[in-house]
Order: C-alpha cells, then sequence, then structure tokens
C-alpha cells in the first residue's frame, strides 16, 4: 500500500514538473497574430525608394571596418549618421563617452510628444561593427532602419516623445559591460526618472533564405519555429512579454511580411545580445528585432560581411511594418 502511495506521489510530482515545463514554454512561445504568408507582393514604388536608400546607407556606413580598432572609420560612420540626421530637420544631440584620452558618442534625435511626453519610445541600433569585419548586416542594416524610420515619422505628430539613438561601442571588447554605449545612456536615462515605456534594438534585420534548413535556434526554441530563414524576429526577455505582444501584433497589422516572437529568459543564447540588455539591466522594457544573427546569417562577425549581402527589398518591407508599430506605439494619429 505504502509503495502504491509513494509511485502515486513521485508520479504527481513528475506531472506537475512537466506542466509547469508545458506552460513555461506556451508562455515563451505563444504571441498575438498571425505570421505572413505566403509569396512577397512586388515592392511598390515608395518602398523601392527606401530600398535604394536603405542599400546607400549600408554603404556609406558598413563598407570598411569601424570600431575602436578603426577610430577614423569609425568618426566618419558617426559624422554621416549626424549628416542624415540633420539634412531631414532634425536638431542631433550627443552623449560623449570618454576612452583612454579619447571620445566616442551616441548620437540621437527626438520626436517630442504632446498628450503623453513624459512616455519615452526608443528605437536604438548600433553603429559600430565587429574587430575583423565590416559589418554591412551587424550592424549596418540596422542603423540603415533607423535613419529612414526617423525620415519616415518626421512629421508625425506623436502623443509619446520618440527617440532616435544610434549606439557606440556594442562589439566586443564593450559587449556586456559598462562601456557599451547603450549601458551609459540606459543609465543616465535611469538616473534622469525618464520614463522609457518601449525600447526596440535594431540589430542584424537585412539577411533572408527561402531555402529549407537555414534557421537554427538555441535549445529548446527549434521545436517551436520554421527551419527556413526567411522572418523577421522579435524577441524580449520574460519581464517584457507584454510590450512584445503589442509590438508584434502591430507588426503583423502592418507588414505582409513573415514574423515570429518569443518572450524567453535573458540567459538563454541570444536573447540578451544587442543594446536592449542594457535597457533590461535597468528595467525597462525592452526587445530586440532582428534576423536572429548568428543562428542564420553564415557571415556573421566576418569580413564577409559586406553591403552585396544584405536584402534590401525584404529590408524595406521591414522597415514599412516598422513604421505601421511605430505608430502605434507612439499614438500617432
Amino acid at each position: 500500500m505504502f509503495a502504491k502511495l509513494r509511485f502515486a506521489l513521485r508520479m504527481l510530482f513528475w506531472l506537475a514538473i512537466a506542466t509547469a515545463i508545458a506552460w513555461l514554454l506556451w508562455f515563451m512561445v505563444k504571441v498575438p497574430g498571425v505570421s505572413y504568408t505566403g509569396a512577397l507582393q512586388p515592392l511598390g514604388a515608395e518602398e523601392q525608394l527606401l530600398a535604394d536608400r536603405l542599400s546607400r546607407h549600408v554603404g556609406a556606413i558598413a563598407s570598411r571596418e569601424h570600431n575602436f580598432m578603426h577610430p577614423v572609420a569609425l568618426e566618419e560612420a558617426a559624422r554621416y549618421i549626424e549628416t542624415a540626421f540633420e539634412d531631414m530637420g532634425y536638431r542631433v544631440e550627443t552623449q560623449r563617452i570618454p576612452r583612454d584620452g579619447t571620445e566616442v558618442r551616441n548620437i540621437q534625435v527626438e520626436l517630442p510628444g504632446s498628450t503623453l511626453a513624459q512616455e519615452i519610445v526608443v528605437i536604438g541600433a548600433h553603429y559600430d561593427s565587429v574587430v575583423g569585419a565590416v559589418g554591412a548586416n551587424d550592424n549596418g542594416s540596422g542603423v540603415a532602419a533607423l535613419i529612414e524610420l526617423a525620415r519616415l515619422l518626421h512629421d508625425a505628430r506623436p502623443a509619446r516623445t520618440v527617440r532616435f539613438v544610434a549606439f557606440v561601442n556594442e562589439e566586443p571588447p564593450f559587449f556586456y559591460s559598462d562601456e557599451m554605449g547603450s549601458r551609459f545612456y540606459a543609465r543616465r536615462s535611469k538616473a534622469r526618472g525618464e520614463n522609457i515605456v518601449a525600447m526596440f534594438s535594431l540589430e542584424t534585420i537585412g539577411y533572408y533564405s527561402d531555402e529549407p534548413d537555414t534557421q537554427r535556434y538555441p535549445f529548446p526554441l527549434s521545436f517551436f519555429y520554421p527551419k527556413t530563414g526567411n522572418f523577421i524576429a522579435f524577441v524580449a526577455n520574460l519581464s517584457s512579454r507584454p510590450l512584445l505582444h503589442e509590438a508584434i501584433a502591430s507588426f503583423r497589422r502592418h507588414a505582409r511580411f513573415p514574423s515570429e516572437g518569443a518572450a524567453a529568459p535573458g540567459l538563454l543564447p541570444g536573447v540578451g545580445w544587442s543594446d536592449h540588455w542594457a535597457f533590461w539591466k535597468e528595467d525597462y522594457p525592452a526587445l530586440m528585432v532582428t534576423d536572429t544573427a548568428p543562428y542564420r546569417y553564415p557571415y556573421y562577425h566576418t569580413m564577409e560581411d559586406t553591403p552585396d549581402k544584405v536584402d534590401y527589398a525584404r529590408l524595406a518591407r521591414v522597415v514599412t511594418g516598422l513604421n505601421g508599430m511605430l505608430r502605434d506605439l507612439a499614438r500617432i494619429e
């Protein structure tokens, strides 16, 4: 009798564990809306112009290595971004970051909010390349999208304040350290008491493939997502799940492009691999928009990450969807 009772208790214990794991996995991978399927429609005239502008930005920013080892090229990339913003009529602000007797900088422009001005939406992308790469996709694609989103939203009148920020020093040896540009930015925002209600890190967003088995994942996500790398991913930690759901639901309303989303523990490999991590450290809701980088892109962190590897037509489709999403989140009528 006691043996049967012990067996029943053990079975109940393992059933409870299995149920908890299943619930956690559902909690991680369940997102609203339905990903677009089917053939992509031809680009319209405006999207074709957008693709051309994205191509020019990536070529200008990421045709040669630009990082702390190549400070002249890094400065040229910074000046290109500043000039692009200035030419749109924005007032450029910088956050100076000292290092080894010199300075690098984060670059910001802002659309002031109206009725909800104290609520801030940040869209960011890092503009430095990793040592040993020119960084066309990582992260020229993200910076190009940042510039074009600022262009598309320039004449909007948001209820919330919207900031476009190009971050420096995301790549090693600064990655996951207090010297990351985004870490400087997020810590300053917290010290100022700024109410950042959403942060989006645009990270390596320009490579897509329709070939099967071109997409990999960290365990256990491979059981839930496609094996074809033709989608854009929205990736959050567990506490940013409400933002993830709002963002991907909006993107799916506006974009005719495949999309996937996950809210996963930040320790899962890849989940925190960009500037959104710095905002998590300050308890701000944040997520990464990405093509999944090393889980798809064969030229990741190599000198072959050149402008010709970026799919500008699909990148333009992603930017179009992000434009609609940001209009929703910024409460633009």
